[in-house]
């Protein structure tokens, strides 16, 4: 699957809405490629006392529901269209759940994949 079509995925999932006094979801949208092929998405949760989490988070719960936990590619865009990097907690978050997750490839810009190896340089494990 080309990244063109993973950003369509993600597009897909994008819904806006207030949930509460204190919390909306929907304006940042994840599409996770697993190494089975399958597609997971996942929308943001942003809460007022910060313990919402992030679209990329939400698409690799749906992937870990369905069984699977190994990251082909990554990809997360907001409601104007554009392509965000995963943050830093998303970063360790997907290289921690799956032992091939560091060769991920991630849409970081229109035009630009890296691996999720990448975006951690300094990788803690590589000290143990």
């Amino acid at each position: 699957m080309t990244f063109d079509l993973l950003l369509e995925k993600a597009k897909s999932a994008l819904n806006y809405r207030q949930l509460s006094d204190s919390a909306d979801a929907g304006n940042v949208a994840a599409a996770i490629l697993t190494d089975l092929g399958n597609v997971y998405v996942g929308v943001c949760i942003d809460t007022s006392c910060g313990m919402g989490f992030c679209a990329e988070h939400s698409a690799a719960a749906a992937m870990i529901t369905a069984g699977e936990n190994t990251v082909k590619k990554l990809v997360a865009v907001n409601d104007r269209g554009n392509i965000l990097p995963p943050c830093g907690r998303c970063r360790e978050f997907i290289s921690q759940i799956g032992e091939n997750n560091l060769d991920a490839e991630v849409l970081v810009k229109k035009d630009t994949v890296v691996k999720l190896r990448d975006l951690l340089p300094y990788d803690w494990r590589e000290a143990r």
